[in-house]
């Protein structure tokens, strides 16, 4: 190769090297800046690292997010909905819901421009969580944050040391059995929400059962109301991670009818 030739190929070799660590910086800039947001909500909520235990017989986790301070995150956004958490891993967010699916997939709960992103309700959902199936989002980022723990759910055994996703907020926490993980089609079954009767809901548990990498044990009813944790697989946008999991004891009756309308709402 003659020198201007080799020369112009380092230029470039060098420009295409600084241009990609600058990229790298601002994504570990992104990375820090978001775990301290995050860090700071968890701080302003008051959602404790590791919850004190409780007296005997109550679960620790209801007893740390009963004290959460829901007022002092919708002073910062009104789009917080309240708290998100499976104990023992990363995975402890302000949950918030926005008028599309995209705005808080380059935002912050806080609104902060950001890749990190936020962990959101499907915008047609209810808010109280009362629809029979309700899609939760989150970016699987490459530090461990967000959703990206979801990820180890396919382990079976992972599963049976993380069992329970808890939701907390103005009508106080639930605590979701996890039901079925396992990588769903985008524009499959597993996406499909505001199932009214009785036989549309069995054939979507029926199927998302079916689907998952190994039994749980926990087989939900048409009576029960789910919630779908979904991220990326890190292979492409066909697919996503999804965790499944059913409210433990349902919902009251009168919350039952009235999920049931929302649910009418937003499918229309």
């Amino acid at each position: 190769m003659k020198r201007p030739a080799r020369l112009a190929a380092i230029g470039v070799l060098a420009a295409v090297f600084i241009v990609s660590l600058a990229v790298v910086v601002h994504r570990l800039a992104e990375y820090r800046a978001g775990g301290q947001t995050y860090a700071a909500a968890q701080e302003l909520a008051r959602v404790p690292a590791e919850p004190v235990p409780a007296a005997e017989e109550a679960d620790p986790y209801e007893a740390a997010l009963a004290e959460l301070d829901l007022p002092a995150l919708q002073a910062v956004n009104g789009d917080a909905l309240g708290w998100i958490m499976i104990p023992e891993t990363e995975i402890s967010y302000p949950l918030v819901q926005g008028t599309d699916n995209q705005y808080y997939l380059t935002h912050t709960w806080d609104n902060a421009p950001s890749a990190v992103g936020a962990v959101f309700l499907d915008w047609r959902a209810s808010p109280d969580l009362s629809d029979f199936h309700t899609l939760i989002y989150g970016h699987r980022m490459k530090n461990g944050s967000m959703f990206a723990g979801l990820k180890y759910f396919s382990d079976r055994d992972y599963w049976q040391e993380h069992p329970y996703v808890y939701i907390t907020g103005g009508g106080g926490t639930k605590r979701y059995e996890i039901f079925s993980a396992y990588e769903a089609d985008v524009r499959g079954e597993t996406y499909r929400v505001g199932q009214q009767s009785r036989e549309e809901k069995q054939a979507y548990l029926d199927f998302c059962l079916a689907q998952s990498k190994y039994d749980t044990g926990v087989v939900p009813t048409v009576d029960d109301t789910v919630v779908t944790l979904s991220t990326c697989t890190g292979s492409g946008h066909a697919t996503r991670w999804v965790v499944q999991a059913r409210l433990e004891g349902g919902l009251p009756a009168e919350s039952t009818e009235t999920g049931e309308a929302a649910s009418s709402g937003a499918a229309a």
